[in-house]
């Protein structure tokens, strides 16, 4: 037996060499290509991108507006109760916290479910903010943050000065 018989192949993307593809009499090679088969199916989808439809991605979904004077973000957090979620603001970012605890029992069946979960979610606000005349609303499953607008907005952006390569440094 060579090496190369040892090399767990992708079913979908290489073709197995035609030792492994005409099937063995070793039980030993049997059993390698069974538990190859098994990892792949098994851990295939890692390494993959995710997409915006996986709920752990950008998860809880957050619609962020601006009307009157204000910034609302709102979010939608089904199965959650205010207790369950805390916010925080610190320099011009929003968090989102919370955690997501369920309990089933079935005396009758003989069997207990339990399930947790817990999210953080980070928004850098686009414009500055009255932190500390925020206010949040918790009604069916909907959290509703609303940020008033600061008055004069302190200028956070400085101008840095590029030198080329080849130029000399002025001394001052």
């Amino acid at each position: 037996m060579s090496v190369r018989d040892l090399i767990p192949w992708n079913r979908t993307s290489t073709p197995a060499p035609t030792a492994l593809a005409q099937g063995s009499a070793s039980p030993f090679l049997t059993l390698h290509r069974e538990m190859n088969r098994l990892f792949d199916d098994v851990f295939g989808g890692f390494g993959s991108v995710p997409s915006l439809s996986d709920r752990g991605f950008g998860w809880p979904q957050v619609e962020l507006a601006e009307a009157d004077g204000a910034l609302r973000v709102s979010a939608e957090l089904p199965g959650l109760d205010e207790k369950d979620v805390e916010l925080l603001i610190a320099d011009g970012v929003l968090t989102l916290k919370g955690e997501k605890r369920a309990e089933t029992t079935d005396k009758d069946r003989g069997y207990s479910e339990r399930s947790y979960g817990r999210f953080e979610r980070s928004i850098a606000l686009p414009v500055p903010v009255e932190e500390d005349k925020a206010e949040a609303t918790f009604r069916n499953g909907v959290l509703t943050v609303t940020l008033p607008r600061a008055a004069e907005a302190p200028e956070r952006r400085r101008r840095i000065a590029i030198n080329g390569a080849g130029a000399p440094v002025a001394k001052h």
